[in-house]
This record gives structure tokens, sequence and C-alpha cells, in this order.
């Protein structure tokens, strides 16, 4: 009977900025999972057979109305999870400009590939595999999806979604998207579901892969499950992202990149950085700048134009990142500024700077998931190599320095899957995203991103008489 009551319970979608329910879904039964999982196999098995070009106009027509209705998914955006309202239209923008990518160059990338061989001839086919069950998390609605979406369904595969609850809004409106660009029944499907019953659809017959954005803990679940039965997954895990800044860098640029790009999706970015590693000589002064610009930062609605920081993504997740913080100085770090709940129903907080932070402390082991500045000043190159790599993460880096040779010399010893010089980590639609370590396996996005969910099929030609 308890089991009955659980699957009767609603699925909430809860606005950060008042904290009151946005809209309730009703879990969808197993029946109707199974139906629309068959769906979505019967639909590959008629979509795999058309061309590159009608695929290709399909991505096209979704980025047109992704652009057309930028303003109205922008602000489902912003009352789903709380990212202000120019990075809603921003994230929109970005995955309209995914879509056009792999409308360009996803036939290009899929060519057949010839392989050198002394006898006959040899070449690689890359085919789709068949329904990709994709399980993604809140902070980009839009384009956590679509950086899968848009590449797998170009290779011929279909679509299956377990969004977050609080963004199954946005998950509605991308469904939306597909069926306004006539888009076939079955080719992207939702499933309001829970995350465990996500955890047991990895297993069902028509699932062909995984792709997965999350926690760790979760990660390490689905690929367990899907290796039982031999699946392919793909995984980002999160990171925390070390920031060098050498002495010769810009001070001024770089605090104002670092300290507002912690702000950024209120510091809810997987590839966000998260360690700001600054030399000894000029930790105070940076220090200093930073705060100065923390005590201006406006907070509020992400709705107002002028707002710079919204709300963290729910109330639990502000709670999760205060006690984080509160932590880490019961241990010993230094509270530079903020690390507090604002005074309303929504889950606001002031942004916070630590200082001060050894191994063993929470900040130094943990993912901040939130608005958090973590400074670490170093002697030297060396030990900002050993502070950056001290992490059981690899996600992204970056590099502060006028001496490009320099920060390609300190990026090649830099344990992640990407590096970035004078710049933050950021996503483009030709540059592959994934990292190493804990923070997963597999590429997102580029030629790569493309040709993880498709057959590698080796073709081998010989001459009939050379047998003989």
């Amino acid at each position: 009977m308890e089991d009955v009551m659980q699957k009767k319970k609603p699925i909430q979608s809860v606005n950060p900025t008042s904290n009151e329910v946005q809209k309730e879904y009703t879990p969808m039964p197993d029946q109707k999972v199974e139906e629309l999982l068959r769906k979505a196999d019967g639909t590959y098995k008629e979509w795999r057979q058309t061309s590159y070009k009608e695929r290709a106009t399909l991505l096209r027509e979704i980025g047109s109305l992704m652009r057309e209705r930028k303003e109205e998914l922008g602000r489902l955006c912003s009352i789903s999870m709380g990212k202000i309202l120019k990075e809603s239209i921003d994230e929109v923008m970005l995955c309209a400009s995914i879509l056009d990518y792999y409308a360009d160059y996803g036939e290009e990338f899929l060519q057949d590939e010839p392989v050198t061989t002394p006898i006959g001839r040899a070449f690689i086919s890359y085919e789709p595999i068949g329904v990709i069950l994709s399980i993604q998390p809140w902070n980009f609605p839009y384009y956590q999806v679509i950086r899968s979406a848009a590449p797998h369904i170009m290779a011929g595969n279909t679509y299956v979604l377990k969004h977050a609850s609080v963004v199954f809004p946005c998950a509605e409106a991308i469904e939306q998207l597909f069926k306004d660009a006539g888009a076939p029944e079955g080719l992207f499907t939702n499933l309001f579901i829970s995350g465990k019953k996500a955890n047991e659809c990895i297993t069902n017959k028509y699932i062909k892969g995984i792709t997965f954005t999350g926690s760790e803990e979760a990660g390490e679940s689905i690929a367990a499950t899907a290796g039982k039965v031999v699946k392919k997954t793909v995984l980002e895990l999160g990171g925390s992202d070390p920031l060098i800044i050498l002495e010769d860098a810009d001070l001024d640029k770089a605090v104002e990149l670092a300290a507002m790009e912690r702000l950024s999706n209120a510091g809810q970015v997987c590839t966000s950085p998260k360690r700001i590693i600054v030399m000894e000589s000029v930790a105070k002064e940076f220090t200093d700048k930073a705060k100065a610009i923390y005590e201006n930062i406006k907070i509020g609605d992400p709705l107002d134009e002028d707002t710079q920081l919204g709300p963290v993504s729910s109330l639990k997740a502000l709670e999760t990142i205060l006690k984080q913080v509160e932590d880490t100085v019961k241990e010993g770090a230094t509270l530079v500024y903020g690390g507090e709940k604002l005074n309303s129903p929504g889950a606001f907080m002031k942004p916070a700077i630590l200082m001060d932070i050894k191994p063993g402390m929470v900040a130094y082991s943990e993912e901040i998931f939130g608005p958090v500045l973590c400074i670490y000043p170093v002697k030297d190159i060396q030990e900002a190599i050993k502070i950056a790599n001290d992490t059981k993460y690899g996600l992204g880096a970056s590099i502060l320095t006028k001496d490009e040779e320099k920060g390609i010399e300190i990026a090649r010893q830099i344990e992640s899957g990407m590096v970035f010089i004078n710049n933050v980590t950021t996503s483009s639609p030709e540059l592959p995203f994934g990292g190493t370590k804990n923070s997963g396996y597999g590429r997102e996005l580029a030629k790569e991103g493309i040709k993880e969910f498709v057959n590698h099929k080796l073709i081998r030609i010989s001459s009939l008489e050379a047998m003989y």
C-alpha cells in the first residue's frame, strides 16, 4: 500500500525565487513508460533510414524556433531554476547554435573513414544504435539536453529524456519544439518519472545507450547498472576546476573574471572556476578587490534586468552550500565575506569568499555548487600545479597569463579534460566537452560527441581470388 501511495505522490516544480510550486506532475506509470520506450524504438527503425539532409532540416527548424521563442523559453528557465534572464536567453541561443552546427557538419563527421590495410580495402562505417536514454540536471535546462540530443538524433538515434523534476516545464517546452518543427512522434520523448525509475529504465531492452550529467554518486550507480547489461554510457559528473593566475596577468581583469564567473548561474556550473590559485605576492590585493565586487552585487529577482545574482536552485541546495561554508570555517578557514542566507522566502544568499583552505577541509575536497569564491595563495607555479591536481575531479581548468607558451606548458601538466588559457572554461559547439578522473568519461559536442553513440563498424573488402 505504501508503494502505491508513493507512486501517486506528485512531482513538483518549485520556483526558487518565491519557493512556490510552479507545476505538479503525476509520475508516469510503468505501463506508460514501456509504451513510450517501445514507440521510441519503433521510430528509431524508421529514423535511421532518413537522409542526413532530412535530419539537418529538422535540427535547423528547431534552432529557428528556439531563436523565435528565446524570451518565452528564457523566462521559463529563470522561473524554474533561478537563472537570471539574460543568462537564460544566452543559453537558448547557444542551443540554437549547437543545432545549426550539427545540421551543418553532422554528415561530414559521419562519413565512412578509410582504413589503410596491405590487402584489399577497408573502412569504418558510423551507424546509429537505437534509443538513447538521457538523464540530465537542472542547472542548464536546455543546453544539457540539446548538446546531446542534437548530435545523437543527427546520427540517426532517437532520444528519451528524464530531466530534473524542478525543470520539467523546460523539458515540456523542448518536446513541444520538436513537435512544432515536424519531428516524428517518438524521436524526442520526455519521461516524467523519479530518478530511481530512470535508473530502472537502463536495463530496458529498448535502451541502447545512456548519457548522464549529475552527481558523482548517481553516475556511479548508473555506470554500474549499465555495465551489468553491457550498455555504453557517457558521464559528466561535475568538477572542482582550478583557475591559475600567474603574476604577469592583469590583476584587475583577473579579479573581475574570477569573481563574476563564480556568480554566473549562481555558481551552479560544473566548469565554474571553484578554486582560484593566485600568487602570494598579489593574494591580498586580489582578495580585497574581489570583496569590493561582492559588496556591490545586486541580488534579486532573476527576471529583473538589473539583477546580477539570482537564487540558487532550491532551499535544499542553499542549505547544502551554506553548510559546506560553515563546516569549512569550523575547520579553520577564513570567511572573508558573505556566506549567509538572505531574509527571503526564496533560495537567496550573499556570495561568499573563503581563504586559508587546507587539505582535509570540506571546501578543499568537495565541489561547492554555488556562489562561493575559494582563494588559494601559492609561492610558485609548481605549487599552483600541485594544488590544481590535488582533487579527485578533472573536468576543466583555466590559466591567466600574458605568456601563452608558458600557459601551454602549464596546461599540459594539469589533469583535466579541458584547459582554457586566458579565459574560463566555456562551451561552444566545435569544442569537445568532457573530463577525466571522477569527473566522468566520454565527450559531448564537436566531432567527438556525435561518435559516442554510433557503431564504429569495420567493413573490409578482399579479393575472392586472393583466398585461393
